[in-house]
């Protein structure tokens, strides 16, 4: 009787539940009222774990691929150029920002550094290219007047030949002459012979006579009397206005005998460019033309 009471008292305390019925999942303990065939749809919607995350890993590479797509378009195109415009930093922000300290640092700003870069050229070009000189005396009348300017071509004898006779030529620091630069026409180069005069008046180089006439305006060849051989190197150098001019004549017996370096020559008189009145060419005679080299051969 105790046993069947027993029994009685545990089957009162837990419900019957039948052998065939299915037995809930782990996911389903959490609610007594849920459906099984919810839970299973749920279930199946959900995805696992382990695809989840690499889900999430596939999106995260693509969005990194597409974020690195965009960059590299804008960095060598026209985003890349507005992203360095709007940033803090950037290529062209850095560039504007030191050439506005410079132009701020200096005074007058813009006009002023403008001013600068264009004195900076000009003085690379009298370097190196062409520089003016202003002629200081009569002694080149009347091809180049006192207060002229002209434009001396520095590559002339750098690019090519040395001087050559009918050239008009500035020079500095040759031996006999005093310091500065000078302006005179060369006349004799190295290996030839000069004479004055002929007969005639007229210079002989080489033996050949030179009719000197188109720019000596009215003076005589030389008033003095001269026999010279020029060495190599070296340029026999006159003035047009001979009657006016310390040249080579006058320097016969000082060091150098007159003659001026080749290495001292700055370059050749190509233009005259003020006043603007008087703006011109100056051209090499061609009275030395038919002069023959001190070989024979006609120069």
């Amino acid at each position: 009787m105790d046993t069947e009471a027993q029994h009685l008292e545990r089957d009162r305390s837990s419900p019957h539940v039948p052998e065939d019925s299915p037995r809930p999942r782990s996911g389903e303990a959490r609610s007594r009222f849920a459906v099984p065939g919810d839970a299973r749809r749920d279930q199946d919607a959900a995805p696992e774990e382990g695809e989840d995350g690499a889900l999430a890993a596939a999106d995260g590479d693509a969005d990194a691929g597409d974020a690195g797509d965009a960059s590299g378009v804008e960095s060598e195109g026209d985003g890349g150029s507005e992203s360095a415009g709007e940033g803090d930093g950037g290529v062209e922000s850095e560039g504007e920002g030191g050439g506005g300290r410079l132009r701020d640092w200096l005074p007058g700003g813009s006009l002023t550094l403008t001013a600068g870069s264009c004195l900076v050229f000009l003085l690379l070009m009298t370097l190196f290219v062409a520089q003016p000189f202003t002629i200081p005396s009569t002694s080149m009348e009347p091809g180049l007047r006192t207060g002229d300017r002209v434009l001396v071509n520095k590559l002339a004898y750098r690019l090519g030949d040395g001087p050559a006779r009918g050239d008009v030529v500035v020079f500095q620091d040759a031996e006999g002459f005093g310091d500065g630069h000078f302006v005179k026409r060369v006349v004799g180069v190295g290996g030839d012979r000069v004479v004055c005069c002929d007969r005639d008046g007229r210079l002989r180089i080489n033996g050949r006579a030179v009719d000197e006439s188109a720019f000596l305006g009215g003076d005589a060849a030389s008033a003095v009397r001269f026999d010279v051989v020029v060495p190599d190197g070296r340029l026999f150098v006159l003035g047009d206005h001979r009657a006016a001019s310390s040249d080579s004549r006058d320097h016969l017996g000082s060091p150098g005998g007159g003659m001026v370096s080749v290495e001292d020559v700055t370059g050749r008189a190509d233009w005259i460019v003020w006043p603007a009145g008087r703006w011109t060419g100056i051209e090499p005679s061609g009275a030395y033309t038919g002069v023959p080299a001190p070989d024979g051969a006609h120069g």
